[in-house]
C-alpha cells in the first residue's frame, strides 16, 4: 500500500515520463514538504485503499485542484508560479504551501471527485479503426464509448488527423501523432449515432465541467489545453450517467440494420470492476453471436497491459468472431505504432 510521498514520486515520474517537468517539479516538493497541518492533509488520511494512480490518484487530484485555482485567478502567488512562468523550486513551494493552507475548503471538497480527463489525441487510434471498419463494411457507424467523461472523443469525426495525406476535414482540432506502420485507407465515414456513458459524466458546456477537464491536464503543455478547449467547442456529443455494462446491455439489444456498431473505451475499461468487465465481455460476445454483415459489431479497446510501453490496442470484430492486434499507441496518442493490414478480415 502506498504512502502519499510514495504516491507523489511515483507520479512525479509517470509526469516526467509523458513529458510534463513542471508536474515533476510540483509533485517532488509535495513529496518533501507535505504540509501535515492542513485541512487537505486531514482529508487525504481519510481514503481507504490504495491512493496512487491505480487506485484513488490521490497526487493528480490535489494537482487537478492547484491547478484549478491557477486557471482561475483565484491565488495570485500561485498563478504567478506556474506555467508558462519560470520560477525557482523555493518560490514554486512557498507559493504552493500558501495555497494548500488558505485554500483548505476548495481543495478538500475538490479531492472528493475522481479524476478525469478527456485526452484528445486518443482520437487518432478511433479514426485509424473507424476507417478500417468503413472500408471493410461501408455502413454508417454508431459509436458507444464506455467511460465517456465528457465525450469530447466522440466527435472523433470532425477532427482532423494529420497523417500521410490526411484524414477527416480540416478543424480547429488537428490530432498530429508520431505514426510508424501502414496508414489507414481512405474511404469516406459516416457517423450515424453517437452516446456515451460515464458513472460522472462531465458537461463540457458547462463552465465548472469544463474547469475541471482542463486542470487535470498539466500546465506546462500548453497545446493540450489548446487542443481541449478547441474540442470543448466542437462539442455535441450525448451523455448518460450509468453503469457503463448497466447502459451497454440496453445499448446493443437490438441493432440496426445496415448500420455497424463500434463500442470502445480509451483507458476507461481498466478502472472497471473485474466483475463488471465479465459480464460486459459476455454481452458483447453474445451480441456479437447474432451478427451479420448488415449488423456488424466492433469492440476496440484502447487500455494498459503489463506491456509498459503504451496501451495495448485490441480490435474484436463480429461477425466471424475476429480478434486482432492493431498496435500500440500511448496514454496521451502522443505516439501509435499500428500493426494492422490494410483491410479487415
Amino acid at each position: 500500500m502506498s504512502t502519499l510521498r510514495a504516491a507523489f514520486l511515483s507520479q512525479a515520474d509517470s509526469c516526467e515520463a509523458l513529458e510534463s517537468p513542471f508536474m515533476g517539479r510540483l509533485l517532488r516538493l509535495l513529496a518533501d514538504h507535505w504540509p501535515k497541518d492542513t485541512a487537505l492533509a486531514a482529508k487525504c488520511d481519510t481514503f481507504v485503499g490504495d491512493i496512487d494512480s491505480k487506485g484513488h490518484s490521490l497526487p493528480l487530484r490535489i494537482a487537478g485542484g492547484l491547478h484549478a485555482l491557477a486557471l482561475q485567478g483565484k491565488d495570485a502567488g500561485l498563478t504567478t508560479v506556474y506555467p508558462p512562468n519560470q520560477t525557482s523550486n523555493e518560490a514554486l513551494l512557498e507559493a504552493t504551501l500558501k495555497a494548500l493552507h488558505t485554500h483548505g475548503a476548495f481543495l478538500t471538497d475538490w479531492i472528493t471527485h475522481a479524476p478525469q480527463t478527456n485526452e484528445v489525441r486518443r482520437s487518432a487510434v478511433l479514426i485509424a479503426t473507424a476507417h478500417l471498419l468503413a472500408d471493410r463494411f461501408g455502413l454508417p457507424i454508431k459509436l458507444s464509448e464506455l467511460g465517456a467523461s465528457a465525450g469530447l472523443n466522440l466527435m472523433f469525426d470532425q477532427f482532423h488527423l494529420a497523417i500521410g495525406e490526411g484524414y477527416g476535414p480540416q478543424s480547429t482540432v488537428t490530432l498530429s501523432p508520431k505514426w510508424s506502420g501502414p496508414f489507414p485507407p481512405r474511404t469516406e465515414l459516416t457517423v450515424s449515432n453517437r452516446r456515451g456513458v460515464d458513472l460522472n459524466p462531465l458537461n463540457s458546456a458547462d463552465p465548472e465541467d469544463a474547469l475541471r477537464l482542463q486542470s487535470y491536464l498539466w500546465a506546462d503543455q500548453e497545446e493540450r489545453l489548446h487542443r481541449t478547449q478547441a474540442a470543448i467547442a466542437l462539442n455535441t456529443a450525448e451523455l448518460d450517467q450509468d453503469d457503463a455494462i448497466t447502459w451497454l446491455q440496453g445499448r446493443i439489444s437490438a441493432p440496426d440494420a445496415n448500420e455497424l456498431h463500434m463500442v470502445y473505451s480509451t483507458v476507461a475499461w481498466q478502472y472497471f470492476p473485474p466483475d463488471r468487465q465479465k459480464h460486459g465481455t459476455t454481452l458483447l460476445e453474445t451480441a456479437g453471436a447474432q451478427a451479420t454483415e448488415n449488423t456488424p459489431l466492433a469492440w476496440l479497446s484502447y487500455e494498459a497491459d503489463d506491456n509498459p510501453h503504451g496501451a495495448a490496442l485490441t480490435l474484436r470484430l463480429w461477425p466471424g468472431n475476429h480478434t486482432l492486434n492493431l498496435g500500440r499507441a500511448d496514454f496521451h496518442g502522443r505516439w501509435v505504432d499500428w500493426q494492422v493490414p490494410a483491410k479487415l478480415p
